[in-house]
């Protein structure tokens, strides 16, 4: 058992436990642990058996012994038997926006809820009411997360989906017969969620290809579903879909199967207006297929400059590629450090070192550290001498990674007047500050632009942090002017964060273009809390390209002393 599963098991007892009323200390030391597994280094088999487990930050004998259950049976007494204990429906509940364990618990005692259905009806028939912390307003809420529930079933996000279709990638690149193999669908052009994979293979003998697909591990659940394509269960409920093709028209099924539909239905009305017919079984000139083994030779035929997949969404991309008017998109390559990192001064689970050595080790220049401001009590933020303790680390630190520069930030809480968590004279001496709202998530749509605005105001605002707030398939981002913020943003000279955790990926990529336009520049930030979580940028620039966002637009990619003129600016601005 690796550690992503075992993490996930001991999240899931925590849970369990936290639903049976059990104490918040044990909850607690629950969620710490599975944190702790993920960030633990190594193997984590060889972590049990030399015991070296029992030595990381977080996990102690009694985790350390489930743990070892885990990875010895591939299962835990405890985790079976809290199942076996909970209604397997109040863990259903725990989707609903705002309903969490107490409440879930609460309405299974009172009203014997166990399922969402039960919940759906019990609203309409106004029974929560009567229920001490319910009301009118509770109830409210209640089935407008009810009806987002329902609107998600079946999605799931990037940071998902992507890892799923690597394995498979990987696992089915080496069946015999399979000359290739590649990800199509909505995740190939970097949806933030989506149903599910889709992939298509090149093989001579189809049918062979998918026989040898079968026997590998991954893809043994592999079956035909429909004429021309085969279907497969993944773990967590998701589904993959193959379409295997012979190599001469893999170029044509591979663009058809990986859309959009809109994009889809320009390219075959381009192709019609020039005598040709585009399908999923090749490009034809009448009866003659013309080259159509690679998707460049397609929209070479077609007069087009290839369009990356991420652009293929139907919103001008065409009209640029027949110009040639396409932007050179970003690349992962062209980052050379990142912002809006935690350490364990808040919330993260590693030290200054521990990340200036993940930098260097990822070949940047630079990293931003932005632990939690004092207001966000929640997540440990730093009150004053807390601040003046990691000053004196960050300094230290500077002289032990001298290629690594590390700026010094905050992720600082806009309250809800939009002012910023911490007096000025505080804030100026940060090398910069990220302002992000992290309560008040409900207030109406006037009242949170005000707000907003006045933090873009605030010349200690070096960034606006996940801009909307939301979290994908859970919250909804907050009611916003966005055309009012990235307005503000501009005039100001703040710049946007675009959060790359999988969870956010927000500044939505449906409003880059217009951050672009506005010239407001853009930061790709993980807003990661542990080592692993900085990888997390691929996704933010995954879905920078989608929004159409060249190098130059984007913070990451100047160079450390290009960073540092710009936060000193900024700084110099907040000093006038």
């Amino acid at each position: 058992m690796d550690k992503q599963e075992a993490a996930r098991i001991l999240e899931e007892i925590a849970l369990l436990l936290e639903l049976s009323g059990e104490n918040p200390f044990k909850v607690r030391a629950y969620q710490t642990g599975a944190r702790a597994l993920l960030t633990f280094p190594g193997n984590l088999e060889e972590g049990v058996a030399t015991g070296a487990l029992l030595r990381a930050k977080g996990i102690g004998r009694t985790l350390a012994g489930v743990v070892q259950e885990l990875v010895e049976q591939g299962r835990s007494q405890l985790h079976e038997e809290l199942k076996a204990k909970i209604p397997p429906g109040l863990v259903e509940l725990l989707q609903v926006p705002g309903l969490g364990p107490r409440k879930a618990r609460q309405l299974h005692q009172e009203l014997g809820i166990t399922s969402l259905g039960e919940l759906e009806y019990a609203i309409r028939e106004n029974r929560l009411l009567a229920l001490p912390g319910f009301g009118p307003r509770t109830q409210e809420k209640l089935k407008a997360g009810l009806e987002r529930v329902r609107r998600y079933a079946g999605y799931f996000r990037l940071g998902d989906l992507w890892p799923a279709a690597q394995e498979l990638l990987r696992q089915g690149r080496q069946a015999p017969g399979v000359a290739r193999l590649e990800l199509a669908g909505g995740v190939r052009r970097a949806l933030e969620v989506e149903r599910g994979l889709v992939f298509v293979a090149a093989a001579d003998s189809p049918q062979e290809a998918v026989a040898a697909l079968q026997r590998l591990p991954a893809w043994a659940a592999l079956i035909e579903a429909e004429p021309g394509g085969y279907r497969l269960s993944l773990p967590q409920g998701m589904e993959a879909t193959l379409y295997p093709v012979a190599p001469e028209i893999f170029g044509a099924a591979w663009l058809a199967h990986t859309g959009s539909e809109a994009h889809w239905r320009e390219l075959t009305g381009r192709a019609q207006a020039l005598g040709l017919r585009l399908t999923d079984r090749g490009l034809f000139s009448g009866d003659t297929l013309l080259p159509s083994r690679e998707e460049e030779e397609i929209y070479q035929a077609l007069g087009l400059e290839f369009i990356p997949p991420e652009l293929r969404e139907g919103e001008g991309e065409i009209a640029a590629a027949a110009a040639g008017a396409l932007p050179r998109l970003l690349t992962l390559a062209d980052l050379k450090g990142c912002f809006h990192v935690h350490s364990h001064f808040s919330d993260g689970v590693n030290s200054l070192p521990e990340l200036a050595a993940a930098a260097r080790e990822r070949g940047w220049e630079y990293l931003g550290l932005s632990d939690h401001s004092q207001s966000a009590y929640y997540a440990g933020g730093l009150k004053p001498p807390d601040l003046a303790r990691q000053q004196e680390e960050v300094a230290a630190c500077r002289r032990a990674f001298p290629e690594v520069t590390l700026f010094w930030g905050i992720e600082s809480d806009i309250l809800g007047d939009g002012s910023l968590d911490y007096p000025p004279e505080i804030l100026q001496e940060f090398d910069f500050v990220i302002a992000s709202v992290h309560s008040q998530f409900g207030l109406k749509r006037e009242d949170m632009t005000r707000r907003l605005l006045r933090a873009l105001e605030n010349p200690a605002t070096t960034m606006l942090g996940h801009v909307t707030g939301r979290l994908l398939l859970a919250r909804e981002g907050y009611e916003v002017d966005l055309e009012a913020v990235l307005t503000a943003a501009a005039v100001h000279g703040v710049i946007l964060e675009l959060n790359a955790s999988p969870y956010r990926l927000d500044l939505d990529w449906r409003w880059h273009r217009r951050a672009r336009e506005l010239g407001v520049l853009i930061s790709i930030n993980p807003d990661a809390h542990s080592l692993e979580g900085l990888a997390e940028v691929e996704y933010g620039v995954m879905i920078a390209r989608k929004g159409w966002v060249t190098p130059a637009e984007v913070l990451n990619t100047r160079t450390a002393a290009e960073v540092a003129e710009i936060f000193r600016q900024r700084r110099l601005k907040g000093g006038a």
